[in-house]
């Protein structure tokens, strides 16, 4: 199992120890210079090109001296979880995955709780964790991120033993979700959700009780409940302010509009980033259970799982090793990358 971020941090290739007094720029740094084993994970059916991404991250490392990587691609049947744990058997110690969320999702369960590191790569429509820590949408660079050895160690949330890297929901975003249409995903991108979300404004709300930890329990009537290991939505959008990969809790969105000007109002409060948002409770903790008053569709980074009316979500403190640029002093890890100049 890797350290906590509390941990002082090993460079398991030279045995030197980080003190926690280092700067975190530092202490996210692998320091050797040699060369690293990779892995690409690649979705076929959200990458256009194969063969043109191949070339493009084998010149990019090969650029930096650092050996061809091996190749695997997901299936239906497995997207990505069992590709990553072979990478990691194979003794790789940077996993890129190129794919939609989903896919990410999937590796990041079979990277959960080793010493490799993921490079996210993204395609598709979706790619939450990527926007939220600034990560480059372009191959090239982002190989040249893995290879400039930025590294930061996640938290992640768990919901009966899968994983999710950045939200989990009931309600009407699992709704939206689900809604959305594949072909128009393709075709049009995020404003698909948009469209989706239209659908179910006016859907009734739920009744839901919420347990933090060992408090007592909340009740609420409630369009959705939203539990963050990252703050920001499509678009870059930050849903939850104060919301830290990194800090062993889980910030809580609960979402009560009840009319259309309601949801107008909570979203300019969420788009101006007010510091306190109409319609919108924040709680946190790092065992969160939501109990609706009837069956509820879920989500979970994008994935829309069996209804249910019983969310559990509970963190794993430094579950992931992910490649990041180099933060400056931030505990926002987007700070600095070029997305967010």
């Amino acid at each position: 199992m890797p350290p906590t971020p509390d941990a002082q941090a090993l460079d398991s290739t030279r045995g030197q120890v980080l003190s926690d007094s280092t700067d975190p720029a530092d202490r996210q740094r692998v320091t050797h210079d040699g060369p690293l084993r990779t892995a690409v994970v690649v979705n076929p059916a959200r990458v256009e090109d194969l063969d043109g991404l191949r070339t493009t991250i084998e010149t990019a490392l090969a650029e930096a001296a650092w050996p061809a990587p091996l190749w695997l691609e997901t299936t239906p049947e497995d997207p990505g979880a069992g590709q990553a744990r072979h990478a990691v058997d194979a003794g790789c110690e940077v996993v890129f995955v190129s794919g939609g969320d989903g896919t990410v999702r999937s590796c990041i369960e079979g990277l959960a709780g080793t010493e490799t590191a993921l490079a996210v790569l993204p395609a598709g429509t979706g790619n939450l964790l990527a926007a939220n820590l600034g990560l480059p949408d372009e191959p090239t660079e982002g190989v040249r991120l893995a290879v400039d050895r930025g590294r930061h160690l996640l938290d992640l949330g768990e919901v009966e033993g899968r994983l999710f890297a950045v939200m989990a929901g009931m309600g009407f975003d699992a709704k939206l979700l689900d809604d959305a249409s594949t072909t128009l995903k393709a075709r049009i991108g995020s404003p698909a959700y948009v469209l989706s979300a239209l659908k179910h404004l006016r859907d009734r709300p739920m009744r839901v009780e919420i347990r933090i930890d060992d408090d007592p329990p909340l009740r609420r009537r409630a369009r959705t409940v939203v539990i963050g290991n990252v703050g920001r939505l499509q678009g870059g959008v930050r849903l939850l302010a104060d919301a830290e990969p990194d800090n062993g809790q889980l910030d809580v969105a609960v979402l009560s509009p009840r009319h259309l000007s309601d949801w107008m109002t909570l979203a300019w409060d969420v788009l101006r980033r007010r510091d306190r948002v109409r319609r919108m409770e924040v709680l946190r903790g790092s065992r969160i259970t939501v109990t609706s008053d009837r069956e509820q569709p879920c989500e979970l980074d994008g994935d829309v799982i069996e209804p249910r009316r019983t969310l559990t979500a509970t963190v794993r403190p430094g579950a992931l090793w992910l490649c990041v640029y180099q933060p400056d002093r931030s505990p926002d890890l987007a700070e600095g990358s070029p997305t967010e100049r």
